[in-house]
């Protein structure tokens, strides 16, 4: 379902408001294009965005850009969008692979990280692929503040140990560590929900999720 194409998505793409072009041409100068000096988050893999909708209406002073690899994927978060009573000023999305994340985002222009129910690529030799490996933590480590932060949640316990594992190796550390999420008082305090995990959780599978900035040893 994730993969099928929509007729019209890239075109509806294209003619969007909402979504950046050429992002590569705006990097370094995103707080530019929302006219405002505030903090950046970014959510990669966002789907059909409703978290990044949600915390961008409870934290309206922070920019958030929604990163989608499929253009029907992204189609259903910009029908969100338009089904909005008012349009979000601090949302933007851009449709990309995030392989390249370093060519869109400058370094130390990103203050916080989101990765939410990211593809577990479960063969071995995908591993590289896997949003929380050590190479894209490599990657992000270019664009996050220093003072900046990651989150990542997942229904994958397989692809939750495999994050775990790969911290220390690719030099980050755990600020916080939840197996149980939505039964864990202190690491879900105030969490907002995507659409997966809603219906992860509703069918009783627990919910993972970590916390994680570089460890500065």
């Amino acid at each position: 379902m994730r993969l099928r194409n929509i007729a019209g998505s890239r075109e509806a793409i294209g003619e969007s408001d909402f979504v950046i072009h050429e992002p590569e041409n705006q990097k370094g100068n995103w707080q530019k294009i929302f006219g405002n000096n505030n903090p950046i988050h970014i959510e990669i893999g966002m789907g059909k965005g409703r978290f990044l909708m949600d915390m961008a209406k409870i934290h309206p002073s922070v920019n958030y850009v929604g990163i989608e690899k499929y253009s029907s994927v992204l189609l259903r978060a910009l029908q969100k969008m338009e089904r909005e009573e008012k349009p979000l000023p601090n949302v933007r999305f851009v449709r990309m692979d995030a392989e390249t994340i370093e060519a869109v985002f400058g370094v130390e222009e990103v203050d916080r990280i989101y990765l939410n129910f990211s593809d577990p690529w479960p063969k071995d030799r995908h591993a590289k692929r896997r949003l929380p490996s050590r190479e894209f933590l490599a990657r992000y480590d270019k664009i996050l503040k220093k003072d900046g932060w990651l989150e990542f949640k997942t229904d994958n316990e397989a692809l939750f140990r495999f994050a775990v594992e790969e911290l220390k190796p690719a030099g980050w550390k755990a600020l916080g560590i939840s197996y149980d999420l939505h039964h864990d008082d202190k690491m879900g305090q105030d969490n907002v929900m995507t659409e997966y995990e809603e219906r992860f959780s509703s069918l009783g599978n627990p919910i993972y999720k970590y916390v994680i900035a570089r460890d500065s040893r």
